[in-house]
């Protein structure tokens, strides 16, 4: 692709600086690709490219939370928005998890007590417990917003992996959903690409928040990712990635029989709640001495203190075989412990 964009007429193009949120022709196809593949209608107008989800959760939070802005989140949630809600001030709002996604009756109390700006989920295929929320728990959810006036922030960096997911949040509320994506997960994730999808009454607080932060987006990753798109690439590779992800499991399944886990057919990850008395910091040194990384629960808690238990990555090691050895060596470990 880079020798294809080298010999092509536009190559001196892509050095110049482009308007904020990508030039009009990449931000049509990113537009049109949700619009198709990921089901959220009317795209088209109002996508901008950013430098990844990271960047497009940084953008959101820039354009409508302040200070001390409150925002509920699943009790188990994504690293990097505690992170950012850390920098910029914002005071998360735990929600108890349910086994297919947060409790709505919590959620509602949790609103009804506090003053909520807005509510940040991940409805298809959460991170880190895979669930993958139904028709009838979105439509709630959306009504609980409504209710409340709460502003959604959809995160959908996995949903390609989900096969069969109902509409996102964004198609049942876009007057209210900010929508964000990245094509990192599957193109790889050096190449630091995604989307913002507005609401339309704010895509001018967008494209200020962009200007504020990093201007534009590389032309020339913006320009590779979108032909990507229109070739099929980025079709056939994330199609790849759902059938690896599935005999992952499978390999996963086998390895932890018999054992607590949660997880997803396609997920990348599973969540280990790790035996009573067995305390999350003892297993990962121990996996780390024998050059075994997971993450600790610690790390994914809204809350003060959090559940002894693991994520376990399945995509980053290169072949199943070794997967399985690691696998076992996580087992082997978890069961060497005296409970």
């Amino acid at each position: 692709m880079l020798r294809e964009l080298a010999a092509s007429a536009e190559a001196r193009s892509l050095l110049h600086q482009q308007p904020p949120g990508g030039r009009g022709r990449e931000r049509q196809i990113m537009g049109e690709f949700l619009s198709d593949q990921r089901g959220v209608k009317c795209a088209v107008g109002r996508t901008f490219l950013v430098g990844g989800a990271q960047q497009g959760l940084d953008v959101v939070a820039r354009a409508v939370l302040g200070v001390h802005d409150r925002v509920a989140v699943d009790a188990l949630t994504y690293p990097g928005f505690k992170m950012l809600a850390r920098s910029h001030g914002i005071e998360l709002m735990p929600v108890a998890c349910a086994a297919t996604g947060p409790d709505l009756d919590a959620l509602d109390a949790v609103c009804d007590r506090n003053r909520i700006r807005a509510v940040y989920t991940m409805p298809t295929m959460h991170n880190p417990l895979s669930w993958v929320m139904s028709e009838l728990h979105r439509r709630r959810l959306v009504d609980i917003a409504r209710r409340h006036d709460l502003l959604i922030i959809e995160d959908a960096s996995y949903s390609f992996l989900a096969e069969g997911a109902p509409a996102p949040l964004a198609c049942l509320a876009p007057e209210r959903t900010f929508y964000i994506t990245s094509l990192s997960k599957g193109l790889g994730t050096g190449l630091r690409f995604g989307a913002i999808v507005s609401p339309i009454q704010f895509k001018d607080r967008v494209t200020s928040a962009i200007r504020a932060s990093y201007w534009s987006l590389p032309s020339i990753v913006a320009v590779m990712a979108t032909r990507w798109i229109e070739d099929g690439t980025l079709s056939r590779v994330e199609g790849d990635l759902v059938e690896q992800a599935r005999r992952r499991q499978l390999v996963a399944a086998e390895v932890f029989r018999g054992m607590n886990t949660v997880t997803g057919p396609t997920s990348m990850c599973l969540w280990m709640p790790l035996p009573d008395g067995l305390r999350m910091d003892q297993v990962a040194a121990a996996l780390a001495e024998q050059y075994v990384a997971v993450s600790k629960a610690s790390a994914y808690a809204a809350t003060p203190q959090a559940p002894h238990a693991l994520r376990i990555g399945l995509s980053s090691v290169e072949s199943e075989g070794l997967l399985r050895e690691a696998l076992m060596t996580v087992r082997k470990t978890v069961e060497s412990f005296p409970i």
